[in-house]
């Protein structure tokens, strides 16, 4: 079996922590081995913070090596920009249409959807208002993009599951789950657009 590379992205606040935490439990509810690296030393200033997950039959190293991740999952436009250079060839990019401005900078650069869009990969952008309307909670959009991610890799929904009870806080399964499969939902009528 193939390993896998997830490589998530955001600034800090987002919930890339938890959304890594969650993508890392799917796969070991599938007996695979999980390799995950994370930074969020910058994460309470607004900074880049990134998660490596690796999983698969046996996997040696939590980092992804440049050029070989499968899937990007960005929780902010700039982000994508950032990492693209760590996808696969035929990479597949997710990305919530959000901007924050980084740290020390007073105005967002301009024609970042624009340079997304020349990237030479697959992108999927997702519209975060939508979500919001589908979930009524600002708080779970991180949930709702792995329901986007989980329709670009092979974890079976009830792991999808599972990772999300062992994992959301206390008496937030319903709101996580809700926020998953809205997610999901808009992949799909994203897809046959």
């Amino acid at each position: 079996m193939k390993v896998t590379n997830i490589l998530m992205v955001g600034v800090g606040g987002q919930g890339i922590i938890l959304s890594s935490n969650i993508m890392s439990r799917a796969a070991m509810h599938e007996g695979l081995d999980v390799k995950k690296s994370e930074i969020h030393g910058m994460s309470q200033r607004g900074g880049s913070v990134f998660s490596h997950i690796r999983y698969g039959a046996k996997v040696w190293s939590p980092v992804i090596p440049r050029g070989q991740a499968d899937v990007l999952l960005a929780l902010e436009e700039l982000e994508v920009l950032r990492w693209a250079n760590h996808l696969a060839p035929d990479g597949q990019v997710i990305y919530l249409k959000n901007q924050m401005l980084p740290s020390n900078v007073e105005v967002y650069p301009e024609g970042v959807e624009a340079a997304i869009a020349k990237l030479p990969h697959h992108v999927l952008a997702l519209d975060p208002e939508e979500l919001v309307a589908k979930t009524q909670n600002k708080k779970t959009l991180n949930v709702a993009v792995l329901g986007a991610l989980s329709r670009f890799v092979a974890l079976q929904d009830s792991s999808w599951r599972a990772a999300i009870e062992d994992s959301a806080p206390a008496g937030t399964f319903e709101l996580n789950i809700t926020a998953f499969e809205a997610g999901k939902a808009l992949t799909r009528q994203e897809e046959s657009k």
